[in-house]
C-alpha cells in the first residue's frame, strides 16, 4: 500500500516545504490550493521530480463546507486512503481588538480553525483506511503566548487549533491515528513579509530569538515529518512541538 500525504496549502510557504520533504521520501502527494492554480500545478510537477510516486492538486475554499466536501469526493477518485494529513493552509491578521472587524475575525477563525476541523472531519474515513495515519496541525507561537506581533484573531485561532489537536488526539487514539501540532515562531515566508519589510524590522525580530535567527520553511517541514512518521515518533500524540529558536514569550 503506497504512503500518501495530503497537505493543505501545499503550493507555497511552509506547505510547499512540507510537500518537498514527503515527496523526497517517496510519498504520493496531494496538495490543496485556494487561489493560484498555476503555482499548485508547478508544485505537483516539483513533487514528481523529487521522487513522489504520484502527485495531485485540488482547489479548496476552507470557508466553505461544500467546497471541502467536494474536495473529498474529488480526492476519492484517485486515491482510496491517506496516511498523513497536514492542516497547513491559513491566513494571518495583525490587528488588535479595537481594529479587528467582525469580517476579519470570522475569516481568520474560519480559515485557521474551522478549516482544519472541516478537512479533518471529511477526510477522516480516508485516514482510517491507511495501514497507519497521523495528523499534523500547523499552529503558531502566537497561539501559545499571545505575542504582540500577531493580531488577536490569529492568536485565538491558533490557540484553538492547539486545543483541537489535544482533544482530537484523544478522540482518534482508538483508531491508532496520532494527532500532533507544530508551533513555529517567525518563518521566512510571504505571509510575514510585511513584518520583515526592511533590515531594521528584520533585526528586531531576530533579536527576539535567543538563537538569533528567523526560521526557514524547511525547519518546520523536518519537524512535521518527524511527528508524522511512526518509525520516528510512534509514541507521540497530542503534543505541540515548539519550533521557536528559543523564544518563549
Amino acid at each position: 500500500m503506497s504512503e500518501i500525504a495530503f497537505i493543505t496549502g501545499g503550493d507555497r510557504g511552509i506547505g510547499r516545504a512540507v510537500m518537498r520533504k514527503f515527496a523526497s521520501q517517496g510519498f504520493s502527494i496531494i496538495i490543496s490550493y485556494n487561489k493560484n492554480g498555476d503555482e499548485a500545478k508547478k508544485a505537483v510537477e516539483e513533487a514528481l521530480s523529487l521522487g513522489a510516486k504520484e502527485a495531485y492538486f485540488i482547489k479548496i475554499n476552507l470557508l466553505s463546507n461544500d467546497s471541502v466536501i467536494n474536495a473529498r469526493k474529488e480526492v476519492g477518485q484517485f486515491v482510496d486512503h491517506i496516511n498523513v494529513l497536514v492542516n497547513n493552509a491559513g491566513v494571518i491578521s495583525y490587528t488588535s481588538i479595537e481594529e479587528t472587524t467582525l469580517d476579519e475575525w470570522l475569516k481568520t477563525l474560519g480559515v485557521d480553525l474551522t478549516g482544519p476541523f472541516l478537512v479533518t472531519k471529511y477526510f477522516l474515513e480516508m485516514l482510517k483506511k491507511g495501514n497507519w495515519a497521523s495528523i499534523i496541525n500547523i499552529a503558531s507561537i502566537a497561539g501559545q503566548t499571545g505575542n504582540v506581533y500577531a493580531g488577536i484573531a490569529y492568536s485565538v485561532a491558533k490557540a484553538g487549533l492547539i486545543g483541537f489537536t489535544k482533544r482530537l488526539a484523544t478522540d482518534l487514539a482508538r483508531y491508532g491515528i496520532r494527532v500532533n501540532a507544530v508551533a513555529p515562531s517567525f518563518v521566512e515566508t510571504d505571509m510575514v513579509s510585511d513584518v520583515l519589510r526592511d533590515e531594521k524590522s528584520r533585526k528586531s525580530i531576530i533579536d527576539l530569538h535567543p538563537l538569533k535567527m528567523i526560521l526557514e520553511p524547511e525547519d518546520v517541514a523536518e519537524a512535521v515529518y518527524f511527528l508524522a512518521v511512526p518509525k520516528m515518533s510512534r509514541g507521540i500524540t497530542g503534543h505541540v512541538l515548539s519550533i521557536n529558536a528559543g523564544r518563549y514569550t
